[in-house]
Parts: C-alpha cells; structure tokens; sequence
C-alpha cells in the first residue's frame, strides 16, 4: 500500500498547498434530514447519492486523486428491510447512470467489502463497474458497501494464516506484507478522514488505514454536502500539523 508520509508542501509558485491526495467520507445523515423534513427516509438516501455526484465532481475538480465513501456498513443489515433494499436500489441507480460518464472521464471504480450475501444482480453490477474503469488512473473512487473494518482485518489475517499455512509467504509479518491482503491493498491511505451529520466517531470505517488520517467532523447532513463544505475541510486540513510521530521542525 502506498503511503503518504509527508505534510503538503505550497506549490512552487507560492501558492495554495495541494489537495490531500485521499480524502475518506462516512456519508451520514440522510435519514435525519429526512426527518427533519417531514420526508421517508428514502427520500433522505436520494438527496444523499445527488450529494456523492457533487462531491465525486469537486474532489476531481479539487485535485483529490482518491476519494473513498462509507455507503452500507455490515452493521447496516440491522436496519428495516425496506430501507435496506432502497439502500441497494440506489447503489444499482448511481452504477447504471453515471457508470458510463465516470469511464469516459477517467474515473476508476472500486467496491470494497464483503461480496458474499449481497443480490446477484447488485454482485453483477459491482464486478461490471470494477470491471470496466480497470483501465482508468485519472480519478479514483472506491465505495464501501457491506463493508466493516473490523471484519476487513480478520478476513486479512484469516487470508494471511492460510497463505502461511501453504508456505507463501513468510512468518515475519510486516506492516506491509499484512496491507497486502486488505481490500484497500492498493490504495493509499486516507490523509483526510470526514464524518457529516455531526457524529464523534468513525463507526468501524478504514480502523487501520486511518491511523495517521486527520480527522473532521462536520455538522452538516450528508444531503446537504457540497463543495463549498469539501473546500472548507480542505482549507481546515491545511491548518493542520502532520508529524506521523515525529518531531516537528523547529520543535525543542
């Protein structure tokens, strides 16, 4: 997995520093704004997978070169069977309409997360998405759909045992022999880590890949998110100081 490891540098003209290159979303708050609304909660995931289209469109736009979305939790199966079905129906909505302008504008798609349990049809669709931006390195966006860090990590460590197990690999375990069998593999870790709705944790998303993120917690409804709020995370991660456990310069 690459790694980023250094703070952003002001570009040689003297001007803004450049976008962090990964920014993770937990895409929360649709129902609330729903609610708030007097709306179904339906309602509320439609407005939400409109505000993923501006925020794909402006993180491109931004200089973000990866941008990974919470959008369905393992723990999300809890949920009414109603809302989860919507949940899937949106999914298959956004793939099938902008599948082929995200190919033509060089985005690549990845779903991470478990693939066993979900519908054929949304599987079909998933494996036709990755399938077809394979190809494309412009812009990436990888969605986290039925998705739990926690499970991510004992699927690694379950993968890695039985690798050992048949002699592929070696019993001295690396950070980085570990992030080879993890779904974000090749990807770099998030440098920004943003939660909407006003929400005080990270709810089991990227647990090892945002050791070293900074993270943001917003007061605004996924629904409502634009890029007015994207550049102002931006401009709040530029205030920040990334040491990654070092000293910084100049400290005594």
């Amino acid at each position: 997995m690459a790694r980023t490891g250094t703070s952003p540098e002001p570009s040689q003209s003297g001007g803004e520093p450049p976008a962090p290159q990964h920014v993770a979303i937990i895409m929360d708050g649709n129902g609330r704004w729903a609610k708030a609304r007097g709306l179904p909660r339906a309602a509320g995931h439609e407005r939400g997978v409109e505000a993923l289209r501006r925020t794909v469109e402006a993180a491109g736009d931004l200089g973000i070169c990866y941008l990974t979305v919470f959008s369905f939790s393992t723990e999300n199966w809890r949920r009414p069977a109603a809302e989860v079905n919507t949940l899937f129906a949106l999914l298959k909505a956004y793939v099938q309409r902008d599948l082929a302008r995200l190919k033509e504008d060089g985005v690549r798609v990845r779903v991470i997360g478990q693939r066993a349990g979900l519908p054929p049809d949304i599987a079909e669709l998933v494996d036709r998405a990755e399938r077809e931006t394979a190809a494309n390195s412009k812009f990436h966006l990888t969605i986290a759909f039925n998705y739990g860090s926690r499970n991510e990590i004992l699927r690694a460590a379950t993968a890695y045992a039985r690798a050992l197990a048949a002699g592929e690999v070696t019993a001295d375990l690396t950070d980085e022999a570990f992030e080879a069998y993890l779904d974000t593999r090749d990807l770099p870790d998030p440098d920004l880590l943003i939660r909407t709705s006003g929400e005080y944790r990270i709810s089991n998303f990227l647990l090892w890949q945002a050791a070293y993120a900074e993270l943001l917690f917003v007061d605004v409804q996924w629904p409502d998110f634009n890029r007015d709020h994207l550049e102002s995370a931006i401009s709040r991660y530029h205030e920040r100081e990334r040491r990654f456990g070092a000293v910084a310069p100049g400290a005594t």
